[in-house]
């Protein structure tokens, strides 16, 4: 008897297998897509000492990975609505595998730009699919109780990633942050072969071609740049012109969309309040955690002089700080909603915020790992109830676009925050005499980002909590197996006020 029949045989009914699988394919694929995104920076002076390339041409090796991702994000929708939501997640794991692999053998600096490239497509139907197949497979409730171990790889992953990447670095080169997805992929690949099972709609979706294009050609353009933004300068002809063009592309793709019957984001989900809500709550709470996240390590390392290992063991403590407040915030989002959860954890945030404002050349390093530990704490409140909020008044059969429109948010979010973090830190250090070409930004530019921060966390607090009490919808029946009998007691309808 093969390992899968056996397995199989154990197993109650073979949704009762894909409610296990789904998950495990989850966490292989947001751990992949995360760890990629910020093992490479580790590796990059190595690579410019081999093809003897300065710092700035190196950056489209960085940039080049989230435009290309942002430009499929928009079409994961319709593929998973439209396909087999199996097929097109073992396709990006392989083809994300293969691209890897490629990076690594890259003999050139050409060659590297080109594979990261197909590494940032593969990437971008890869997450909002598997959001997907999660929003299929378990109610809201479920899925509360399930973030409590989904979030341990969104978060130990970009801690993990430069400890890893250093590792490698120094113990082979840099090829090897690259050879190292390639047994992770194949395992990933194997697994889902193996046991995961289709995840068809049976939707009959047209594809909105003029819409997909816009989509991608304004997610692109603004990713561009925003990303070379704080390095190529704001004023650069390029740059300017890859801002103004994206945001010209997506106010058309938003108009095509609102007058298309089946458009490819379907845009007309922000029209539920608390999902709009939701969502902007997200994108501008990501730029004040995330943006700590990015200037921490660029403290450490350019202020106080440490190195990528130091800095990526001292930032390491956000994780237990998450971990920890996830446990709680579980049982706690039943009772009180996401408004009071969200608000609170926000102006926590924005109170770490001004305990990093204090820091400067001397602080010892288990301070700012306090520092961070606390910042974990509050992100802990955060991530998980904006997420369930999200979802609560969505039907699930939005839920690929319901995914979609979340991933669209977080990469936004994810690329504004070193944007307004290198804004900060140049206009901090503009107000320097004598301010030399090249110079390192002083301790009173990072002071002046963190205070920035503390400022967007505020404004996101005050936001956050008019997300309201708002419960769960009564839990929707998954499909061949028996809704839940009603809860006894407290039980009461869902409210939608916000």
């Amino acid at each position: 008897m093969s390992v899968r029949d056996t397995l199989s045989s154990r197993a109650p009914s073979p949704l009762r297998n894909q409610r296990v699988v789904v998950p495990i394919m989850a966490v292989f694929t947001v751990f992949m897509v995360i760890v990629d995104g910020a093992i490479t920076t580790v590796a990059l002076p190595s690579l410019g000492r081999q093809f003897h390339l300065s710092a700035a041409a190196l950056d489209s090796v960085v940039v080049v990975y989230p435009v290309c991702l942002g430009m499929v994000i928009p079409a994961s929708a319709w593929l998973l609505e439209r396909h087999d939501g199996r097929r097109v997640l073992l396709l990006g794991l392989a083809v994300f595998t293969l691209a890897s692999g490629l990076c690594g053998a890259a003999e050139n600096l050409p060659q590297l730009v080109a594979f990261r490239a197909l590494q940032g497509l593969a990437a971008g139907a890869l997450t909002p699919v598997s959001q997907g197949l999660m929003l299929r497979t378990f109610t809201q409730r479920e899925q509360i109780r399930l973030s409590r171990i989904m979030i341990i790889p969104q978060q130990l992953a970009p801690a993990v990633a430069p400890l890893v990447g250093g590792s490698l670095v120094v113990a082979f080169d840099w090829r090897w942050v690259f050879y190292v997805n390639v047994p992770v992929g194949l395992a990933a690949v194997a697994f889902g072969l193996v046991f995961l099972g289709e995840h068809r709609e049976h939707r009959d979706t047209r594809l909105d071609v003029v819409g997909l294009v816009l989509s991608a050609a304004g997610m692109g353009s603004l990713m561009y740049g925003v990303c070379a933004g704080p390095d190529r300068g704001w004023a650069t002809p390029l740059v300017l012109v890859s801002l103004l063009s994206g945001v010209v592309l997506l106010a058309f793709a938003i108009l095509h969309q609102l007058r298309t019957d089946q458009p490819a984001l379907r845009l007309r989900l922000f029209t539920d309040r608390l999902f709009r809500k939701a969502c902007l709550a997200n994108l501008v709470g990501l730029t004040p955690t995330m943006g700590t996240m990015f200037l921490v390590p660029l403290f450490l390392q350019q202020l106080q002089g440490r190195d990528a290992f130091v800095s990526g063991s001292t930032t390491f403590t956000e994780a237990f700080g998450v971990l920890l407040t996830m446990q709680l915030v579980g049982v706690l989002y039943h009772r009180v909603g996401p408004g009071p959860i969200v608000g609170t954890g926000l102006l926590g945030v924005a109170f770490v915020e001004l305990l990093f404002a204090t820091c400067d050349a001397h602080t010892g390093l288990w301070t700012i790992r306090l520092y961070m530990f606390l910042l974990g704490v509050m992100m802990g409140a955060f991530f998980m109830p904006v997420g369930a909020a999200s979802i609560t008044t969505i039907d699930r059969a939005d839920s690929a676009q319901a995914a979609t429109l979340g991933s669209v948010v977080r990469q936004t979010g994810n690329a504004l925050a070193p944007t307004v973090v290198g804004a900060a830190l140049v206009l901090g250090s503009s107000h320097r005499r004598n301010t030399t070409a090249g110079a390192l930004p002083p301790a009173s530019a990072y002071h002046d980002a963190f205070l920035v921060l503390f400022a967007i966390a505020l404004f996101a607090s005050l936001y956050s909590f008019t997300l309201g009490r708002t419960r769960q919808m009564p839990e929707a029946e998954i499909p061949g197996r028996k809704a839940a009998p009603p809860a006894r007691g407290r039980s009461r309808p869902a409210s939608t006020a916000c």
